[in-house]
């Protein structure tokens, strides 16, 4: 019984390992055939505009809200402590450290990422990449590529729209609807947060986070069995890995970054 269990458990490590070494080997085939992809500008600023159509409205409104909630929450916190002049550092550096580029990546996993696999998917399902191959036309290079680099390239701007549109929800609820001094608010926010420390290492974070879900959501999408519900778990297994490798490197990256 035991000798089964260790034998189940070996060979699900195994495998385990087999499929990161198999995905870490794709992602370097997918950067070596990124070049012919920039040969093609075409083809990258067009699913840029596919991807930031799909998120935009999500990410803004979403940052809306979440800068309201923080200008809320930051009020009665500091006002305890007699300093709600310091709302706006507050709102900015949760915004622009953490939570604009997490937030961001996490919706743009569940939105534009899960299109992606699926879109990947159906190609694949209707022999369309099969297809190309037979005409000696590279899949990854001409399919793939283009929306890997357009969804690293996309993020930080989603980013930085989730968090300027978040310091606009926080400034609404702070200085509009509380009456927090509007030149405190904004004084503190340019004293209080520095661009490379600060929005620097948000940028890159939100680099990182373009790289990883954007390639987990082809990566499924190309793996995926050319069946309707394969693709359907595909887009499942998107949100479920780009949400965890989001979490786990959004933990190394801060205590990389902000451990002073």
């Amino acid at each position: 019984m035991i000798a089964r269990v260790l034998g189940l458990v070996g060979c699900t490590v195994r495998e385990a390992f087999a499929g990161l070494g198999f995905a870490v080997r794709s992602f370097f085939n997918l950067l070596g055939v990124s070049p012919g992809a920039f040969r093609r500008p075409g083809l990258i600023s067009e699913q840029i505009h596919f991807i930031g159509n799909y998120s935009l409205v999500i990410i803004a409104v979403s940052g809306l809200f979440v800068g309201m909630v923080l200008g809320l929450q930051g009020y009665y916190t500091l006002n305890q402590y007699g300093a709600e002049q310091m709302l706006g550092q507050v709102v900015a550096l949760a915004l622009v450290r953490e939570l604009g580029p997490v937030v961001t990546a996490l919706l743009f996993a569940g939105r534009a990422g899960t299109s992606l696999t699926a879109q990947i998917g159906l190609m694949k399902a209707g022999e369309q990449l099969s297809a190309m191959e037979m005409m000696a036309i590279n899949p990854v290079q001409r399919v793939l590529a283009p929306r890997f680099w357009a969804g690293v390239i996309a993020m930080p701007v989603l980013a930085t729209v989730f968090s300027a549109v978040g310091v606009l929800g926080g400034y609404i609820v702070g200085v509009k609807l509380i009456g927090v001094d509007e030149g405190s608010f904004w004084s503190q926010m340019q004293s209080g947060v520095d661009v490379r420390d600060d929005v620097l290492n948000g940028v890159i974070k939100s680099f990182i986070f373009g790289i990883a879900v954007t390639f987990t959501a082809l990566f499924q999408g190309y793996q995926a069995q050319p069946t309707p519900e394969d693709v359907s778990r595909a887009t499942t297994r998107t949100v479920v890995i780009a949400s965890l490798l989001v979490w786990g490197l959004n933990f190394v990256m801060t205590a990389l970054m902000f451990n002073k």
